[in-house]
């Protein structure tokens, strides 16, 4: 089964950056403009990038909108948007700035009603549902702060109110480069067969995306080991090409 894999860009004050575990202080600046990695992806055959405003999730409102709008008018990427979204007015600035898809986490957990009123509004395809987890419960706040929500409840409520995207991040796994989740991803998709899910955090290299296609994960994001160099650009394009 082919698997889509998804390079991601963290944003913080306006650079490409990466964190280890969601920490702040654990942070590596990778390049100083994001649109030029933006487009070494898209030069390689990449069709999908994963956009996180690090700075909007600190401050509760999108920030790094005027980024998206450079990489979304500088590439042809399909870009899916996240961090610090609260309200719709930074959904109607994200997708105005050229987001096809945003994603809400926090929000979720926080405010079921506003997030479910984005689904209806906006529709299922537009809305990506954000579940971090560590040890099995859903964490929020940039992963600051854990919560009493069970994985697997969180994303069924979800798919009742007719969510059919979601990104699950493995908290202790993001940016150790150890391998991702796959026997939790392969628990996901056995109790929910028709989600697209989104595996994030933990890859390593191209061994590990192969091993989640043959899980049948439908889409991996992968940030660390591309700008480490262990996954090269080549081998995704590879992969893409197959």
């Amino acid at each position: 089964m082919p698997i889509e894999i998804i390079p991601a860009i963290d944003l913080m004050d306006g650079k490409c950056v990466r964190l280890t575990q969601g920490d702040y202080v654990k942070k590596t600046v990778y390049h100083e403009d994001p649109l030029v990695m933006a487009k070494s992806f898209e030069d390689a055959g990449i069709r999908r990038l994963h956009l996180v405003d690090l700075d909007g999730a600190n401050a509760h409102h999108i920030v790094n909108h005027r980024v998206l709008e450079r990489i979304a008018s500088g590439t042809s990427l399909t870009i899916d948007f996240g961090g610090g979204l609260k309200s719709e007015s930074d959904l109607q600035t994200a997708f105005s700035c050229g987001a096809s898809m945003v994603t809400g986490g926090s929000i979720a957990v926080k405010n079921p009603e506003v997030f479910a009123g984005w689904i209806e509004k906006f529709g299922a395809e537009k809305i990506i549902l954000g579940a971090d987890v560590k040890n099995g419960m859903i964490a929020v706040n940039g992963w600051l702060e854990s919560t009493e929500e069970d994985l697997m409840t969180f994303i069924d409520t979800y798919c009742a109110k007719g969510i059919r995207k979601v990104i699950c991040t493995d908290i202790v796994k993001d940016g150790m480069m150890q391998g991702p989740s796959i026997d939790l991803y392969a628990q996901i998709l056995s109790r929910f067969p028709d989600l697209y899910l989104i595996a994030s955090g933990g890859v390593s290299c191209m061994r590990d995306i192969i091993l989640l296609a043959e899980a049948g994960v439908p889409a991996v994001i992968t940030g660390k080991a591309i700008y480490e160099g262990t996954l090269s650009l080549q081998e995704i394009s590879n992969m893409n090409l197959e």
